[in-house]
């Protein structure tokens, strides 16, 4: 069976959390709210490896993309996100892309530039495979490199951010929790 963006999703939605993210999110009227990185992805390793979807999991990810680049104003969605959401107990965190440029670097080093779309966080993800988002919104599946790294436990350096030092650990992370993944 190939993984497509409709199965993806419907893997995804096997996690309850998923599914109240993705109905609560809109309420937010975030611009290009995106759910992203493992809550997606995870999900369909542990599908593979039959366990609970949301298995793993330590935080919810979601993008969006405002060009206020104050603190104040992302800090403003978080807080009322937290209202929305506090009572699904899980740690969901929210991230203005277009701020990622202003700490991203103290943070993580190297350099990163300014993003001009939630897509352009998504497209910087260390493992090429892992690069996957939704649209809360329309249900729209980004996946800039596909999703056949994902399907066939494939991981892969991003061409986008070769940052070989990053990735090695992001992998070694993975391997140790979905052994059959592989490293090319």
């Amino acid at each position: 069976m190939t993984l497509t963006a409709e199965k993806l999703v419907g893997i995804a939605m096997t996690n309850p959390i998923n599914v109240q993210l993705t109905s609560r999110l809109p309420a937010l009227g975030l611009d290009q709210c995106m759910l992203t990185a493992g809550c997606l992805f995870q999900a369909v390793w542990n599908q593979k490896a039959q366990r609970d979807p949301g298995w793993g999991i330590k935080d919810y990810d979601v993008f969006y993309f405002d060009p206020d680049l104050s603190w104040e104003a992302e800090n403003e969605v978080i807080q009322r996100a937290q209202r929305l959401l506090q009572d699904l107990g899980v740690n969901v965190e929210f991230k203005n892309q277009a701020r990622v440029h202003l700490w991203y670097s103290q943070r993580f080093g190297g350099t990163y530039p300014r993003l001009e779309s939630a897509r352009d966080g998504i497209d910087r993800y260390l493992v090429a495979g892992t690069c996957i988002g939704l649209d809360v919104v329309t249900g729209e599946v980004y996946a800039p490199y596909g999703l056949e790294d994902l399907d066939d436990g494939v991981l892969r350096i991003n061409p986008a951010n070769p940052r070989p030092d990053l990735f090695e650990q992001k992998a070694k992370s993975y391997q140790v929790r979905w052994p059959w993944l592989r490293v090319v």
